[in-house]
């Protein structure tokens, strides 16, 4: 079998596609994480806060999302949910929802977990001071929960990250529709996917070193014996 990568290294247009859809991935990746970390935080307070009503309302919402797929997912809000309401976005918006959707369930579990591993003796030592505990949850519960289960965040967005692909079926021009479009002009597929598991991997690698630093810079107080 020949090898002919220089089909794309040499083409301008093609690297500028992969170009434009490693940054549409990426983008995609770290909205989705950042709305869906804020809207996991709120799902696992409830779930942790024991309001019944709130409590089974996130339970039902994260078991839902957990137990779909992804595209399936995607698909409702690009397709699904357009009908229901009676709005039109551009598909980016569409998979941004449904990253952050699907972001946010998992890491409200992660969260959950977090709080719970929190020893409960901490809240009653403050109440006895006679903080309030919504400052005793702000300043000691979550900062400790999240720098417990920072390591499963970190994992956890990595592989979401690396799921981002099925966007491309909605017609996201992000890294992988930007292969299948090469693909679909030069009939190199191995080369093509080849240079797709590359970049991927670089990707991922740059975010686990980024995610790896804000850990080192926010947390320093645990590195404290």
């Amino acid at each position: 079998m020949e090898f002919r990568f220089f089909e794309i290294y040499r083409n301008g247009e093609y690297l500028w596609l992969l170009a434009k859809g490693a940054g549409m991935s990426a983008s995609l990746a770290i909205g989705g994480g950042a709305v869906g970390f804020v809207m996991a935080t709120l799902l696992a307070v409830c779930r942790y806060a024991e309001i019944p009503v709130l409590k089974q309302i996130s339970a039902s919402y994260v078991e839902f999302i957990r137990n779909t797929p992804l595209i399936v997912q995607l698909f409702f809000v690009a397709f699904g949910l357009p009908l229901l309401l009676g709005y039109s976005w551009p598909f980016w918006a569409h998979a941004l929802l449904a990253l952050t959707l699907n972001f946010s369930a998992y890491f409200a579990e992660i969260l959950r977990a977090g709080f719970v591993s929190v020893p409960g003796g901490q809240m009653e030592a403050g109440e006895a001071l006679g903080i309030r505990p919504s400052v005793i949850f702000r300043k000691v519960v979550f900062p400790q929960a999240v720098a417990t289960m920072y390591p499963s965040l970190n994992s956890q967005f990595i592989f979401l990250f690396l799921t981002t692909g099925v966007i491309a079926e909605i017609g996201v021009t992000d890294l992988t529709s930007a292969g299948l479009y090469i693909d679909s002009r030069t009939f190199r597929s191995f080369e093509i996917f080849m240079t797709l598991t590359v970049i991927y991997i670089a990707m991922a690698l740059t975010f686990k070193a980024l995610l790896n630093l804000f850990y080192r810079n926010l947390f320093k107080w645990r590195e404290i014996r």
